[in-house]
């Protein structure tokens, strides 16, 4: 595993185990070049998933794509880093064992907004003005509403 901080292409395994989720296991290394010591994940992948875009361009799933646009849509919300890892572990899980090899954007945006739904109505609603487009003040408050409406049922 190649160094983050200088490169080196050696580092040693300090620390093996199995993260909260047992999705993936965590390793602590350190640098055999500096020193610097680092964690790396490694997880199981089932099958290869290619992300049809609305512009029609292919590209393979990846992974911190999905996980970033996740984090931004729960910045400054009571959300751990483990509820964020758990969903995006499990919207990975469902795409790979679909038995598709090909899945659509709108497909990987629609399993983000269920997620989302159970696990905080504002990140929710953040995730909702970028996947739906929102162009004015007026679809916040719509959507607002119909969020209100299904925790009150």
């Amino acid at each position: 595993m190649r160094c983050p901080f200088c490169g080196h292409e050696d580092s040693q395994v300090k620390d093996s185990r199995p993260s909260e989720d047992g999705a993936s296991i965590r390793r602590r290394r350190q640098c055999e070049g500096c020193g610097g010591r680092f964690t790396t994940f490694e997880r199981v992948q089932l099958r290869e998933v290619t992300v049809a875009k609305s512009s029609g361009k292919r590209e393979p799933f990846e992974r911190v794509k999905l996980e970033r646009s996740i984090e931004v849509a729960c910045r400054k919300r009571p959300i751990t880093a483990e509820q964020i890892d758990r969903l995006v572990s499990g919207i990975q899980r469902q795409l790979e064992t679909s038995g598709e090899t090909e899945v659509t954007a709108t497909q990987i945006g629609g399993l983000v907004m269920d997620g989302l739904k159970g696990l905080d109505p504002v990140a929710y609603i953040r995730f909702a003005s970028v996947y739906k487009d929102f162009t004015e003040a007026k679809d916040f408050e719509e959507f607002a509403g119909t969020v209100n409406e299904v925790g009150k049922a």
